[in-house]
């Protein structure tokens, strides 16, 4: 068994949270500046910035520009209770989209014209493991989709490529299980992702590099703009359980 370390600013989310359910850093209440806080969990500023970052993008602290970090007015119980997902910030999601769109649309490409018919199989294997997931509302389909996308980038056969993607494999990981939550709580859109890895495999397997460069930047650009309008609603909704 794997025994993961976990992050300082894994722990100081915990510690706030704790703080929060107390009643020591109370609702509506202005939590300590960044320094205090660092000088308190006896670290640098970054660990704060990075748990404070998660926190505001969960809805739990509410960051006012000039005028510090706040505990959210509302009922937070639940959220308090709940884990975030994999701590990572809606920036960093977002961060690493941005990357995806840039390097995965090309490594589509790649992926029509290099790929052999091993490649082309383990494509194939990955979208039935997500077909027989598919009308499961407890699965989020992370180890099937994550699967599709490396399997593709192995098939562009430029190892530079491949190495840049796998440096990234903890956030990239980290960041596809977030986004795909949030399928589960979309109707019909963990079928919209399936059929969008359908026709991005046709294309690959039929070696139209250009569709499949289309394809994947419209699968990718896609999740983007559910992310967007998810944080977005989910804002509102919170500021509509304050007033």
């Amino acid at each position: 068994m794997m025994i993961v370390r976990k992050r300082v600013s894994d722990q100081i989310i915990e510690e706030i949270k704790n703080k929060i359910k107390s009643g020591e850093f109370p609702v509506n209440s202005k939590l300590p500046s960044e320094n205090e806080l660092a000088k308190m969990f006896n670290v640098s500023r970054v660990p704060i910035r990075e748990a404070l970052s998660a926190l505001s993008s969960h809805g739990i602290v509410e960051s006012v520009h000039g005028g510090g970090n706040w505990v959210r007015p509302k009922p937070i119980e639940k959220l308090l209770d709940q884990p975030l997902i994999e701590v990572i910030s809606y920036k960093q999601i977002m961060e690493l989209l941005e990357t995806r769109i840039i390097l995965e649309t090309k490594a589509a490409a790649l992926a029509a014209k290099r790929h052999d018919q091993d490649d082309l199989n383990k494509i194939y294997q990955a979208q039935e493991m997500l077909f027989k997931e598919l009308n499961d509302p407890d699965k989020i389909n992370d180890e099937a989709d994550f699967l599709f996308h490396r399997s593709i980038l192995y098939s562009t056969k430029n190892e530079v490529l491949i190495k840049t993607l796998e440096n990234l494999s903890e956030i990239y990981y980290r960041a596809l299980k977030a986004t795909l939550t949030i399928n589960t709580k979309i109707k019909g859109k963990k079928k919209q992702v399936y059929e969008e890895h359908q026709s991005i495999l046709k294309a690959i397997s039929l070696r139209d590099h250009e569709s499949a460069e289309k394809l994947m930047h419209t699968h990718l650009s896609n999740s983007m703009e559910k992310l967007k309008a998810w944080q977005d609603d989910f804002i509102d909704r919170n500021l509509d359980k304050q007033n």
